[in-house]
């Protein structure tokens, strides 16, 4: 045995990640818009399969997302079977733009079943800049996002918006799914954006979420953080609102706060 120890790595946690849709959708503009981490394909078909490596800080621990685009035509269809098999979470990419892409993800839904059953995804329609060619209704994605069990994300590369964020997202998932948030919940390190979610979730019911005056991309990642974090009771208006889970169909219960008895005599008890 040598002297030397181990390396220190470098991150904490190791992913990998697949980018799947149709031709032309902008799954490179997603890896290009990463400007961190290497771009060269460690492995074989690099000439076929786009890669790129970066590092994101999750809960104060750092995650670093293998990702790969495999491409969206026919003839690579093998090599996407081959790399899904080691594959811990999948984005399923249109072009907000292209009614086609969108009508596609149904046969790389399939795919996956078949190749990587089980695998945590996310949806994500791109280039949500050019909004004003849109042929992809929003409301429509996410229906259908949430028909499929799915986290429904719109970005944009060109702007830098929600890239990263649909990635953490994904990683969030996958990583609480293989019960790893055991171990760096006790030393979790809040966000900005984790302590502004916590204060709003905290006094707005789940089923309210869709009629705040927010962008959908900040109410959906709303719903997500709620869901997570298994905040299902909020103070409203003086009154403890919850959701019964033994109740017939999930009835909602309504508790007055409690107020001292009219007959206490100690002074600490009384309003002045």
């Amino acid at each position: 045995m040598g002297s030397q120890g181990s390396p220190v790595k470098s991150y904490d946690y190791l992913l990998k990640f697949l980018l799947v849709g149709d031709s032309d959708v902008g799954k490179v503009e997603i890896l290009d818009s990463l400007q961190d981490g290497a771009a060269e394909s460690p492995y074989a078909y690099s000439s076929v399969i786009d890669f790129k490596s970066t590092t994101i800080l999750l809960d104060g621990r750092r995650v670093k997302l293998e990702l790969w685009d495999t491409s969206g035509q026919g003839r690579f269809c093998t090599i996407f079977r081959s790399y899904s098999r080691g594959a811990q979470g999948i984005l399923l990419v249109y072009d907000i733009t292209n009614r086609w892409s969108f009508d596609g993800i149904d046969r790389w839904i399939r795919e996956i079943d078949e190749h990587a059953p089980g695998v945590p995804r996310i949806l994500v329609g791109n280039r949500l800049h050019l909004a004003f060619k849109r042929q992809v209704p929003t409301e429509q994605a996410r229906s259908y996002a949430e028909r499929n069990g799915m986290t429904f994300f719109e970005v944009s590369p060109l702007c830098n918006f929600n890239v990263l964020e649909s990635f953490t997202e994904l990683s969030r998932i996958v990583l609480m799914r293989h019960g790893m948030e055991k171990f760096w919940k006790p030393n979790r390190v809040f966000t900005l954006q984790d302590l502004c979610c916590r204060s709003i979730v905290s006094c707005t019911p789940v089923h309210l979420i869709d009629k705040l005056p927010l962008p959908v991309a900040i109410k959906s990642h709303l719903r997500s953080f709620s869901m997570a974090n298994g905040m299902n009771a909020v103070m409203m208006h003086g009154r403890s609102y919850s959701l019964s889970p033994g109740g017939v169909g999930g009835s909602k219960t309504f508790r007055n706060p409690q107020s001292p008895p009219h007959n206490c005599t100690r002074s600490n008890c009384k309003i002045s």
